[in-house]
């Protein structure tokens, strides 16, 4: 009997720290909002050099959140909560070949609980593989 174990794990090269990714996935990726987040996304074909398949920037606005230990807060929490529901992410990106820019920007006024924010990543990965399927499998038709 063969036991798989999931790694829950966040490491640097899953962080999107490149400034030129930044740009890119902002003037050609697309987005959505799953409250309390929007998500913009740009999914291209699989490099085998690249070894994480996603690569995640999270941002929490000084606008609505004036104190830096909110912002820090919330974009903790997130991270945590996206490290625990990327598994079926990656899965589907393996399964399909691709690589995927990812920025989850916090939209909500107030600050939510875990729980609640684990949730919504849920929903948030189960809506992205839908759109991920919609635009770039679509084409290959």
């Amino acid at each position: 009997m063969v036991i798989v174990m999931k790694k829950y794990t966040f490491k640097k090269e899953e962080r999107l720290c490149s400034k030129r990714s930044i740009d890119d996935l902002f003037h050609n990726g697309s987005s959505f909002v799953v409250y309390p987040f929007r998500v913009v996304f740009l999914s291209k074909p699989a490099d085998p050099e690249q070894k994480f398949p996603a690569q995640v920037i999270t941002s929490v606005p000084k606008k609505r959140f004036k104190r830096a230990v909110d912002r820090n807060h919330i974009k903790r929490l997130t991270r945590e909560g996206y490290r625990l529901e990327k598994g079926k992410l990656y899965s589907f990106l393996q399964d399909h070949s691709l690589n995927l820019l990812l920025a989850i920007q916090y939209v909500s006024n107030e600050k939510l609980p875990m729980d609640t924010l684990q949730g919504k990543l849920g929903q948030l990965i189960g809506k992205l593989e839908h759109e991920i399927s919609k635009s770039n499998l679509g084409k290959r038709d």
